[in-house]
């Protein structure tokens, strides 16, 4: 009799449930065509350990919204897009251009088109608004997914209801933009609550860090962290990560240059001895069909097992070296 294939872990451990995504780290955002092809050519040397977001929100002057759409989408369709990790910032939804912005990357790059990340929502029927167009949009250009979408909470009406939107069909990712949410403070706090050591002490800006983190982890949703502001000194900007990544909870953070790609991974890849660890167990596990097993005498299940994938798969995402027979199994 021949053996049954291995099962996969994501085939077996979500029955009935939403599997947690598995993300990037990082999300680069670059808004002119030079810098976007300057991270799509690091990408493709990287691989798809950050994630390219084309910016049509702040990267197109004004009156020349249609040509920076059609370039973003042009870039999403680009034969160097090795790894389909393209999303695009569109306008908000109190914006005139943002329907077309809608229109245009659907229409032209729907079938490759990573996600789309909604800026300044008011609320969680902002959100609804822009879906609702979103599957108009799908339907119209024949897209036959369900494109996700990663909402940015920087407004005070936004974070009263983050947990609404956590659990909205589609959200895929909560990132907080700490610059719009200070400002909308109008001067009650102050310029370096923007940038760390301030950014992780202040009380208002820990409960909402807290918060965002804290709805995107119960809906299943990734917490995304905002930029750090330093792009020079390695140290600092991995310090930040690391605090984002321990202290909050968050699981991806922005990038705005290339510098802070490689320190933002750094601090947000799993524990080694913790990745050996979930190899070990996972691979008795899959051995056993998913059955209870035993690893250092302490008994694990399906419970652990979930935990464990989803660190190896964090490990895998952030380009954490593996063994050949790990990625043969599991990747």
């Amino acid at each position: 009799m021949t053996p049954a294939a291995p099962v996969h872990p994501r085939d077996v451990l979500y029955q009935g449930e939403r599997a947690f995504p598995i993300l990037p780290a990082v999300d680069h955002y670059a808004g002119s065509e030079k810098l976007m092809r300057k991270a799509l050519a690091l990408q493709g040397e990287r691989g798809p350990v950050f994630d390219l977001t084309c910016d049509c929100e702040d990267g197109a002057a004004a009156g020349n919204e249609d040509a920076h759409r059609l370039l973003c989408a042009a870039i999403i369709n680009d034969a160097d897009n090795l790894y389909g990790r393209i999303g695009v910032r569109i306008h908000d939804v109190t914006h005139a251009q943002w329907k077309a912005d809608m229109d245009v990357l659907v229409g032209e790059a729907g079938d490759r088109l990573a996600f789309i990340t909604l800026p300044k929502a008011r609320s969680a029927d902002d959100v609804r608004t822009q879906l609702d167009w979103l599957r108009t949009c799908e339907t119209l250009a024949g897209v036959k997914r369900d494109i996700p979408v990663h909402v940015l909470i920087e407004s005070h009406g936004a974070l009263r209801e983050v947990w609404d939107i956590a659990r909205l069909d589609r959200v895929e990712s909560l990132d907080l933009g700490l610059m719009d949410f200070v400002s909308a403070h109008h001067g009650a706090l102050p310029g370096d609550a923007m940038k760390s050591p301030k950014q992780f002490e202040h009380p208002i800006i820990v409960r909402a860090k807290c918060e965002i983190a804290a709805a995107a982890h119960g809906c299943g949703v990734v917490p995304t962290h905002n930029v750090t502001t330093e792009i020079r000194d390695i140290e600092h900007i991995r310090h930040d990560a690391e605090r984002a990544r321990h202290d909050f909870g968050f699981m991806r953070m922005w990038s705005i240059h290339p510098n802070q790609i490689e320190p933002i991974l750094s601090a947000m890849r799993p524990d080694f001895s913790e990745v050996e660890d979930a190899i070990a167990i996972l691979c008795a596990a899959q051995d056993a069909s998913w059955g209870p097993t035993r690893h250092r005498d302490t008994l694990h299940d399906r419970a652990s097992y979930r935990y464990y994938w989803e660190l190896l798969a964090r490990a895998h995402a952030t380009g954490m070296a593996l063994p050949d027979a790990v990625r043969q199994r599991f990747f």
